[in-house]
């Protein structure tokens, strides 16, 4: 049964608002754990020189559980993959918060890595499956979601580091809460749009599950790359950069970060707009320039307050690069987007992996000036295969949708 003038049912709203939630939940527990990385430290006596090897094994794991989904995911629903991920990546973090030696750390943080793989591979495959459903484009509020939950994690990291609460007393609350409402919501998760798609995507989908998937997948997984590279220059290499190259105050060097995470919310809450407007190719073409502008802005600032309208320009471009980038994949095989999803999610890790280091040996061998034109470079990139974004022309990829609706009962089953 559907409601409203558009003709989308009850179950895929409820689907689409409890999903939300997700994407908020796990922006929400990320923040909280990557701001508090310094009272990790402390808290558990990991010496600089091993602090590298605790950070790199999260992504690293986080792949692996990417990978891991896309077989579970064909025995299992992808919401019953969302609804038990989403409370071990929460009990993770608590544990990180609740141990006192490197062991329990580790142990914590591979959990949290794991699961956070299988987390955010889920919960992308859900999102593309509503998306064609709605048949428009939803997937940048999803992310918008996420951006906000970034940014309330980080606030409520703040206040614990402000009133010296430890990381249990500071995570405990924030994790219980979230994880009994990631539990009632999960009660609503839609999976998939109904037999159609399904149908439409046999011949290009199930059947191409090896290299000729990867083939046609790859300028969508090198996009994503770029943008997480990108991405992880902004958040571990920006307060430096304002601090030490543009001069800046370290009072005022926190804040390019914030300013990014909050121009991330505004980009994404009025994206999907831009997409059911314009179509997804422009919208990632004008994304991939002002994120380049951005970095260009970065590299020739003469002090930190236009540094700071780069890194603005950044969390504006940057935004909209990686939701229509999952969206293009499921468009690309709507018969098997669960798999290119998951396939596609490995690459967000490569790119945390690679950015970070790549910016800081350009920084030390060269400068940090002109390391930011490398991420720039890269993100240009974008435009060359902004062309892999359009397809499925005429539906929430081209600019003129065709609402759908599938009748999905709370579970997920189509009807």
């Amino acid at each position: 049964m559907t409601d409203g003038i558009d003709g989308i049912s009850g179950a895929l709203r409820w689907g689409r608002r409890s999903l939300a939630f997700s994407f908020f939940a796990q922006g929400a527990a990320f923040a909280l754990l990557v701001t508090r990385i310094p009272a990790i430290q402390d808290q558990y006596g990991i010496s600089d020189g091993l602090l590298p090897v605790f950070l790199a094994a999260v992504p690293i794991l986080a792949g692996v559980g990417s990978v891991c989904t896309e077989q579970l995911v064909k025995r299992v629903r992808p919401s019953r993959v969302l609804r038990w991920s989403q409370p071990v990546v929460l009990l993770a973090l608590l544990g990180v918060g609740a141990g006192d030696s490197l062991v329990e750390a580790g142990v914590a943080l591979a959990a949290f890595g794991f699961a956070v793989g299988a987390l955010d591979a889920s919960m992308n495959m859900l999102g593309v499956s509503l998306q064609r459903a709605y048949g428009r484009s939803i997937m940048l509020g999803f992310h918008a979601s996420y951006s906000l939950g970034g940014i309330v994690g980080a606030s409520l990291a703040w206040v614990g580091a402000h009133w010296d609460l430890s990381l249990f007393v500071s995570y405990l609350p924030v994790s219980v809460v979230l994880l009994v409402l990631c539990l009632v919501g999960s009660r609503w998760y839609v999976d998939g749009g109904g037999a159609q798609e399904a149908a439409e995507g046999q011949e290009s989908g199930a059947q191409e599950a090896g290299r000729v998937v990867f083939r046609m997948l790859l300028p969508l997984c090198l996009v994503m790359s770029f943008a997480y590279i990108g991405d992880s220059t902004v958040s571990n290499w920006s307060a430096k950069y304002l601090q030490d190259v543009l001069g800046s105050s370290e009072q005022l060097s926190t804040v390019p970060y914030n300013v990014y995470m909050v121009m991330t919310l505004v980009g994404r809450a009025m994206g999907d707009v831009g997409v059911r407007r314009f179509g997804a190719v422009l919208v990632v073409r004008l994304g991939a320039v002002v994120a380049a502008a951005g970095f260009g802005v970065v590299a020739v600032a003469p002090g930190p307050w236009v540094g700071m309208l780069g890194f603005t320009l950044l969390g504006l471009g940057l935004c909209v690069i990686v939701p229509q980038t999952f969206a293009a994949a499921g468009r690309m095989f709507p018969g098997a987007s669960d798999a290119a999803v998951a396939r596609l999610n490995i690459f967000n890790y490569v790119g945390f992996l690679v950015g970070s280091p790549l910016v800081g040996a350009l920084g030390d061998a060269w400068s940090y000036r002109g390391a930011m034109l490398v991420p720039m470079a890269l993100v240009l990139v974008t435009l060359v295969y902004a062309p892999s974004f359009g397809g499925g022309a005429g539906r929430y990829g081209g600019g003129h949708e065709r609402p759908r609706a599938v009748d999905v009962g709370p579970g997920g089953s189509g009807v």
